[in-house]
């Protein structure tokens, strides 16, 4: 076993998807670190505040004395830093698109897929649609491959797979809803069955009963906010 390199430190949570991917680009790398657990719907830890006093939120890594924050931002550092099983694509151009992508899962589908869905107004099944519209886009993108990446896991695959399916999907489920079933999205679907093959993602899904009870916790707070 590789010995732990000096100063490697993970502040995030078991329920976030932003640290569970990291999580996976720590393991595919094969760099050990220490992990510290947040319970940041309970209360932030003076250490949180302390590392991250802008978004006060997780993940955070920690690499010798160097701290950064934003779960995206650290995907990069991370490829840039192990150069060895690479996570971003090498051609420029696919590279900026994986980052487009990635922008959109976490900007729009987060928001419109939980927040708004929560909070709207309208009928559930006009709102479930609005959802779905979204979520065609990667049916389309993922057609005909193995992993958004290629015939690796790369970036992409690791923000869609810790938000879409290892956490999303918890809340919708939670909610009485199947948002992607597979006649509807079987593009999806069978990557999803790929990405769970994959150890490092495996040991980064949280428990689906206990991930299912937070995810209402934090459908009741949209709710009631």
């Amino acid at each position: 076993m590789a010995e732990k390199e000096e100063g490697v430190k993970l502040i995030g949570s078991w329920a976030s998807p932003f640290s569970r991917r990291v999580e996976m680009a720590l393991k595919l790398k094969g760099v050990p670190y220490d992990y510290l657990d947040e319970d940041y719907l309970v209360v932030k830890s003076p250490l949180l505040l302390q590392l991250n006093p802008i978004y006060k939120k997780v993940p955070v890594l920690v690499h010798n004395g160097k701290i950064l924050p934003e779960s995206q931002l650290i995907l990069e550092y991370i490829d840039q830093t192990w150069t060895n099983n690479p996570i971003l694509p090498q051609n420029a151009y696919d590279k900026a698109m994986a980052r487009f992508w990635a922008k959109f899962v976490d900007e729009q589908v987060t928001l419109i897929g939980l927040r708004s869905l929560v909070k709207s107004e309208k009928r559930i099944d006009v709102a479930i649609e609005e959802v779905r519209e979204l979520i065609m886009l990667l049916e389309n993108q993922i057609t005909e491959k193995k992993f958004f990446g290629g015939e690796t896991i790369g970036f992409l695959d690791m923000v869609v797979g810790s938000m879409i399916p290892s956490c999303l999907a918890r809340g919708w489920e939670g909610m009485g809803i199947d948002m992607i079933p597979e006649e509807k999205f079987p593009e999806l679907n069978r990557w999803i069955k790929n990405l769970k093959e994959i150890e490092i993602v495996k040991e980064c899904i949280p428990d689906r009963e206990k991930h299912i009870e937070h995810m209402m916790k934090i459908v009741g707070r949209i709710k009631a906010a």
